[in-house]
């Protein structure tokens, strides 16, 4: 990745003049990250580039979340107009492949994993945030006839589909629990091990710029149902009783919990198809067989029974994981 134009004048005029760039990361956005590196210092280069990004949410939620005590990244200098921050590094411990590597302390990492999710929901949702219900729920999960079923050339009942969810999501929605900050993307991928901090204070959070205020369950079943690496089962379950237990909710969390996986698992289908079809992202399609056993999972809970019965109607086998085993 080659560094944005502006990059050298805004390191200088912030104090890093002379830094070396290096390229860190790209995501499935606009959004490009490198790591500046000078004299024994260094700092992570957020490049949004307008009209297509705009880092100011990023801003809102990484301060919003420091003042109720998690682990943002701290803002070393902004310049909003052609989209660059400047932000602290928390290093190259990602959640992932330290659980790939040792995956004996799974147990451990995934329930602070949860306990950061208590500690946030302990809090009323920050200001200004975007609602994340039902109406949200529909748009997104109609991703999947919208542009999966359309790849794949299958013929569905969309009307039907949506009616379905809509069965499906209604009592979750009226069920009185939050709304609390959503980060939306919290999985493994998505969180750094920062040395030299404790407790939950040593996960750092990343890519929460799209935050809302929504259902408590929605993150939790983001980072146990991760789209990139599998989480089993047993963990799942025990990880849904330990945030339960902390929190005292109870039966209506846990058909929201199913529920809002499923959701958000159907719609990661259309996006990955989507990121390959307009975005020209192939390589998120070796995440499907994955997604799928996912779905599969989800829609086997006996609340989830119509979105069932409308994928058993619509969609054959051979477009669910068969279509997508060659890529694994």
């Amino acid at each position: 990745m080659t560094p944005p134009a502006a990059a050298p004048q805004f390191l200088a005029a912030n104090g890093w003049a002379g830094a070396r760039i290096e390229p860190l990361a790209g995501d499935a956005s606009f959004r490009r990250y490198f790591r500046v590196v000078d004299d024994g210092r260094q700092a992570v280069l957020m490049d949004a580039p307008p009209p297509h990004e705009d880092p100011r949410p990023f801003v809102a939620v990484a301060e919003w979340l420091a003042s109720v005590g998690l682990s943002a990244p701290e803002i070393l200098a902004r310049d909003l107009d052609r989209g660059l921050l400047l932000l602290d590094d928390f290093g190259d411990a990602r959640l992932r492949e330290t659980l790939d590597a040792a995956p004996q302390r799974e147990r451990d990492l995934y329930g602070l994993a949860t306990d950061v999710l208590v500690h946030l929901h302990r809090h009323p949702p920050m200001a200004g945030q975007r609602g994340h219900g039902l109406g949200q729920w529909l748009e997104e999960v109609a991703l999947f006839t919208d542009w999966y079923c359309l790849a794949l050339e299958v013929e569905v009942d969309a009307t039907g589909f949506l009616a379905a969810w809509r069965e499906v999501l209604e009592p979750v929605a009226a069920d009185g629990l939050g709304p609390v900050t959503v980060l939306r993307d919290y999985h493994a991928e998505n969180v750094m091990l920062v040395e030299g901090r404790s407790g939950i204070g040593q996960f750092g959070l990343l890519d929460f710029q799209d935050a809302v205020a929504g259902h408590p369950a929605y993150d939790l079943a983001s980072v146990l149902e991760d789209a990139r690496r599998d989480v089993p089962a047993a963990l799942e379950r025990a990880m849904i009783d330990r945030y339960v237990a902390a929190t005292g909710q109870g039966e209506s969390f846990e058909r929201a919990y199913w529920a809002l996986a499923a959701q958000r698992n159907t719609r990661i289908l259309g996006v990955f198809t989507r990121l390959w079809k307009r975005d020209g992202k192939p390589h998120y399609r070796a995440f499907q067989p994955r997604m799928w056993g996912l779905v599969e999972r989800d829609l086997a809970r006996p609340e989830l029974a119509p979105v069932r019965a409308w994928f058993d109607a619509n969609v054959p086998g051979e477009a669910r994981a068969a279509a997508w085993k060659e890529l694994e």
